[in-house]
């Protein structure tokens, strides 16, 4: 017999930039931090825009309207 088990998605609460890297801190004190050069469009940024990010899907995503870019959390963990 076989047990399902249902994780709940990793959600970012709070995300940032420091030199080079993007960081996302997560609802359960993780924190990510990533090079800015995997995402050439957050890499190419202005810090107005960069600063300009909204989660999406209470959390489990990340939204730069005027870049056009979206990150999931998912996907920065994988």
């Amino acid at each position: 017999m076989s047990t399902l088990t249902m994780h709940k998605p990793a959600k970012a609460t709070k995300v940032w930039f420091s030199g080079k890297k993007l960081f996302v801190l997560l609802e359960d004190g993780r924190e990510i931090g990533v090079p800015l050069e995997w995402f050439p469009k957050l890499r190419d940024a202005d810090a107005e825009d960069l600063d300009k990010w909204r989660l999406i899907g209470d959390g489990v995503g990340i939204h730069w309207e005027t870049l056009d870019e979206d990150l999931s959390v998912q996907g920065l963990l994988n």
